[in-house]
C-alpha cells in the first residue's frame, strides 16, 4: 500500500470517528455539546499559545484557558435565560462569571510582574487573544441554537450550520479544482480561487435551503444565515493560514490524524460564530 494511500485512508478513518463524535455530542444533550464546545475551546486555545510562543511570546496558558473557561460559562448562562425554571441560576452563573472576567486583565498585569519577561505587553495581549479568538466563539455557539429555536435546545440547527459550513468547504474545493483560475488570496493561500469561494457560496445556499426544509423554517433567513457563515468561515480559514505561515508552520497540531490540529479543523467555524450570532439576534428580536 502506497503512502498516498495510507494517509487516505488514516485521513478518511480520523474523519469519520470525528463525525461521529462531533454528531453524538450534539444529538445527545445540551451538556455533552457545552463539554464538546469545551474541548474544542481548550485544544484551540492551547494550539494558539503556540503560535504565540512560535513568535517569541511567553502567553500565560493557564490564565488564557481559565478566562476561555469563563467565557464558556457566560455563554451557558446566556442559553439557560431562555428556561424561566433555570434562569435564577443562570443570572447567578453570569454575575459570577462577569465578576470573573474584570478581574482577568488586572490579575495579569499582576502575574506578569513576577515573570521577568522581555516582552510583557505581548504575553498579556496573546494571553487574552486566545481566549477572545477561540473560546468566545464557542461560547456563542451554545447560545445560537436557543436563539433560533425559539428558546428551546434543538441539536438539529447546530448540526445543519454545521453541514452549512462543510458545505460551503465541498463546494469550494470541487468548484476550485476543476474551474480554479483566479487567485483568491495567493499571499495567504495559493490554492484558493474566485470560481472556489462562489461555487462554496452555491452549496452553502443550498444547504441553507436543505435546513429550512429540514427545520420548517424561514427559507430566506437559513439562506442568509448561510451566505454570512460561508463568507466569514472563509475568512477564518484564511486567518488561521495567517497565522500559521507567520511562524511558519504547517498544521497548527496533530491531535486529529490526516487533518492536523483543533484549529486546522473547525478554523472557519471559529470565526464565523460571532457574525451568525449577530445575524440570529437580529433575527430573533427585530424581525
Amino acid at each position: 500500500m502506497g503512502d498516498k494511500m495510507k494517509n487516505f485512508l488514516i485521513r478518511t478513518a480520523s474523519g469519520a470517528v470525528m463525525l461521529i463524535v462531533v454528531l453524538g455530542a450534539m444529538l445527545l444533550s445540551k451538556w455533552s455539546f457545552m463539554a464538546l464546545m469545551s474541548v474544542i475551546a481548550i485544544g484551540g486555545m492551547w494550539e494558539f499559545y503556540r503560535f504565540s510562543q512560535k513568535a517569541g511570546y511567553e502567553p500565560m496558558k493557564a490564565l488564557g484557558i481559565f478566562t476561555g473557561v469563563v467565557m464558556l460559562c457566560a455563554g451557558l448562562a446566556l442559553s439557560m435565560f431562555f428556561d424561566t425554571a433555570n434562569s435564577g441560576n443562570a443570572l447567578v452563573l453570569l454575575v459570577a462569571s462577569i465578576a470573573a472576567l474584570v478581574l482577568i486583565v488586572p490579575l495579569m498585569f499582576i502575574c506578569e510582574l513576577y515573570r521577568k519577561s522581555a516582552t510583557p505587553i505581548a504575553n498579556i495581549a496573546t494571553s487574552l487573544l486566545g481566549a477572545l479568538y477561540v473560546a468566545l466563539p464557542m461560547a456563542l455557539l451554545i447560545v445560537i441554537p436557543m436563539l433560533l429555536g425559539g428558546g428551546e435546545w434543538n441539536p438539529w440547527i447546530m448540526i445543519l450550520y454545521i453541514f452549512i459550513i462543510w458545505a460551503n468547504d465541498v463546494f469550494a474545493y470541487l468548484f476550485g479544482i476543476t474551474l480554479g483560475r483566479h487567485r483568491l488570496f495567493e499571499r495567504i493561500s495559493p490554492k484558493k480561487s474566485w470560481e472556489g469561494f462562489f461555487g462554496g457560496l452555491l452549496g452553502a445556499m443550498a444547504m441553507g435551503w436543505v435546513a429550512a426544509t429540514i427545520l420548517g423554517a424561514s427559507v430566506p433567513m437559513w439562506i442568509g444565515l448561510a451566505l454570512v457563515a460561508a463568507i466569514s468561515g472563509v475568512f477564518g480559514d484564511l486567518v488561521e493560514s495567517l497565522m500559521k505561515r507567520s511562524v511558519d508552520i504547517k498544521d497548527s497540531g496533530n491531535i486529529i490524524p490526516g487533518h492536523g490540529g483543533w484549529l486546522d479543523r473547525f478554523d472557519a467555524l471559529i470565526l464565523s460564530a460571532p457574525f451568525v450570532f449577530i445575524y440570529a439576534c437580529i433575527y430573533t428580536f427585530v424581525f
